[in-house]
């Protein structure tokens, strides 16, 4: 049976494939350049992102999906569903070219709605996986309903996450460079914040990640009470086992024992570095 609407992202969303196959949601890649190597965001391990900066202490760089990739992806779901409408659930506009190029992919085929959901990472992922499950439990659905749904979903949900040190985001521009001694000499790890599809940094800890990450999670808590079903704790490759189940027990305690775990993607372990450490979700 053809779907009458189907959902479409990126790779930067880090969804994994496991539910992207079971949800049916399309993806289309965006990239990582390590020095002349191009590669689609997923392809390859996160590893050699970090082995590539130890040997070249240069960050690789990150791009959007292009509008080619967008219109094939586009062309390809019409021809296997000819009346669906595409729903496109978009990373954050401010920080890529992804929505410019999807609206030149788009042009001059009908059917496609584009909605920026102001988040990156496992906080898009999150999104795109509610608006899925929330089509699978209503498939006949209208369009403008489920965007609607959508829009406050987006408007209500947040992301904080911690980077174990900012060499990468002061390789790749992010922060000064007197911002990056400044914190490494006091030992402060910023809380960056997705705020409108920015990530802004709007407090800093001190410490180390074991104990940095519960105080996240008590300061989350205590200004957010997120949906039993919509919070996820984000990681990079390198983050301790022992912290991670020092911050699952925490959420355990405090009324939430159904956390989704995302590790970051390629892309955004570009930005983030190894080890670094986030929690999301959709306020009620």
């Amino acid at each position: 049976m053809q779907r009458k609407i189907i959902i479409l992202t990126e790779s930067g969303a880090d969804i994994p494939a496991k539910t992207v196959r079971e949800l049916k949601i399309h993806i289309v890649p965006m990239h990582v350049a390590l020095g002349e190597r191009n590669l689609n965001d997923g392809a390859f391990p996160q590893k050699e992102i970090f082995e590539y900066y130890k040997q070249t202490r240069q960050i690789p760089s990150t791009s959007g999906t292009n509008p080619q990739e967008y219109r094939e992806a586009y062309l390809k779901i019409k021809q296997q569903n000819p009346d669906c409408k595409i729903l496109h659930l978009c990373y954050s506009a401010v920080t890529t070219a992804t929505w410019q190029n999807a609206i030149i992919g788009s042009e001059g085929i009908s059917g496609i709605t584009h909605i920026d959901t102001k988040a990156v990472s496992a906080g898009q992922g999150n999104l795109v996986i509610k608006a899925a499950k929330y089509l699978e439990a209503h498939p006949n659905i209208l369009l403008d309903e489920l965007v609607g749904a959508i829009h406050k979903w987006i408007e209500n949900a947040r992301m904080y996450f911690i980077p174990e040190n900012l060499d990468y985001l002061l390789a790749g521009g992010r922060v000064s460079n007197a911002q990056y001694i400044g914190a490494n000499i006091l030992h402060l790890k910023p809380m960056i914040e997705i705020k409108n599809g920015y990530l802004v940094s709007t407090k800093k800890y001190r410490g180390r990640m074991r104990t940095v990450c519960l105080r996240l999670l008590e300061d989350v808590l205590k200004n957010n009470q997120f949906g039993k079903e919509d919070i996820y704790l984000l990681y990079s490759e390198g983050l301790s086992k022992d912290t991670l189940r020092r911050a699952g027990q925490f959420l355990g305690e405090n009324g939430y024992s159904n956390v989704r775990w995302v590790q970051t993607g390629c892309v955004i372990s570009t930005h983030a570095g190894p080890g670094a450490f986030g929690v999301g979700g959709i306020v009620t």
